[in-house]
């Protein structure tokens, strides 16, 4: 297992075919006004890649989204919606199509209310990630090897969590529904970046 560090773009043909497991590390959580500085990918065999954008990048990395772009790559995320408007924003690509664990969690996890990453790795895979970088400065001009390890912990255990996850929403009867919420992320995240974050266009009032 190795973590590979790259700055601007992903290195053509790094990943094997399949899904990918991404995420993304931004300066905040306003995706306009918090630049995107940090995209983890990963085909799930055991490496994972980092892709560092600088100040004023112009985001072009035409291999890394090329990846995301491929219809034929379902994309694995924990909390599908910051991460699909984030590269929306930033990279102009809406990364689908999408399944999120965070999602698929809720939908089966009935029984708690902690969906957090580092819950469902430990209660489903008995292994632990440690979240201390999660609110650090990922713009500076030097990412501490602890804030590589923490980035590339987010998409380590996707393709293993999807793995798990999948049988318990077959069980509960709840697969379709899930698929129809991962197919609706992505219009989730452009109801975000238009300007509805935190409306509910559905309710009554």
């Amino acid at each position: 297992m190795s973590v590979h560090f790259h700055e601007e773009d992903l290195p053509e043909g790094v990943l094997a075919p399949g899904p990918v497991a991404v995420d993304t590390e931004t300066m905040g959580l306003v995706t306009p006004r918090d630049r995107l500085c940090l995209l983890q990918i990963s085909d799930g065999r055991g490496d994972e890649h980092l892709v560092r954008f600088g100040p004023g990048s112009d985001y072009a990395a035409p291999n890394l989204r090329a990846v995301l772009a491929d219809p034929a790559r379902l994309k694995l995320y924990h909390f599908a919606r910051f991460d699909l408007a984030a590269i929306q924003h930033y990279l102009g690509v809406m990364a689908e199509p999408v399944y999120c664990t965070k999602t698929a969690s809720r939908l089966v996890r009935t029984y708690t209310d902690r969906h957090g990453l580092k819950e469902l790795v430990r209660e489903l895979l008995g292994a632990e990630i440690s979240k201390q970088q999660q609110s650090s400065d990922w713009g500076g001009a030097v990412l501490s090897d602890a804030q590589k390890d923490y980035a590339a912990s987010d998409v380590r255990y996707l393709h293993r969590l999807k793995a798990e996850l999948d049988p318990r929403l077959e069980r509960e009867g709840r697969a379709t529904l899930a698929q129809a919420c991962f197919d609706f992320l992505p219009h989730r995240a452009r109801l975000d970046l238009a300007g509805w974050p935190e409306i509910d266009i559905f309710a009554h009032v």
